[in-house]
């Protein structure tokens, strides 16, 4: 069994140039959410992928789409890994400083963030068993943090596939079973 994972296409709205407070922060990730996306050709390999799956959000339904010409399941358990910011007062700081905070924040579990680090992989955890319940060729398109995670469990559960630190937008790295019983 193969698992494709892909990442959305590369989002349009850019990143906040100038320094930006928490409120601003969550107003950019909005934008994000919704942007439209730079379509490019996906090389899907030589595999005749027979199930779809992919995050709800705009950005990864355009790219399954342009993927996956059969139906595809959509599934809000695909989307990204939440933050919220851990400084509230109007405080404005480049837009890395507060993902540092917030990555910091969330690897301690801090009580800030929507989900931690266990529910996260709980929830990869689950989707995935969701998702090889079929057994067949499956392309998933998620985001690019889900993916660093989502890498880890296939290969915690006996898969092999391609290593990367930040996955390339649009984008397929395939994993496939050692198992052969």
């Amino acid at each position: 069994m193969k698992i494709g994972l892909i990442r959305h296409f590369k989002v349009k709205r850019g990143y906040p140039q100038k320094l930006v407070t928490g409120k601003d922060l969550m107003n950019w990730v909005e934008e994000y959410d919704q942007s439209e996306v730079e379509e490019t050709e996906l090389d899907l390999g030589a595999v005749d992928w027979k199930r779809c799956y992919s995050s709800d959000l705009p950005r990864a339904k355009v790219t399954a789409r342009k993927a996956f010409k059969e139906e595809i399941i959509y599934m809000k358990e695909l989307r990204e890994i939440g933050l919220n910011p851990l400084i509230k007062m109007n405080i404005k700081l480049p837009l890395f400083i507060h993902l540092l905070l917030i990555r910091v924040a969330w690897l301690c579990n801090h009580k800030s963030q929507p989900e931690t680090k266990a529910e996260v992989f709980k929830r990869i955890s689950r989707t995935l068993d969701e998702i090889l319940k079929s057994d067949k060729d499956v392309l998933i398109v998620t985001h690019g943090g889900l993916m660093l995670f989502m890498r880890k469990e296939l290969i915690k559960r006996g898969y092999t596939g391609p290593s990367f630190k930040r996955p390339e937008n649009g984008n397929l790295y395939v994993f496939e079973s050692n198992d052969r019983g």
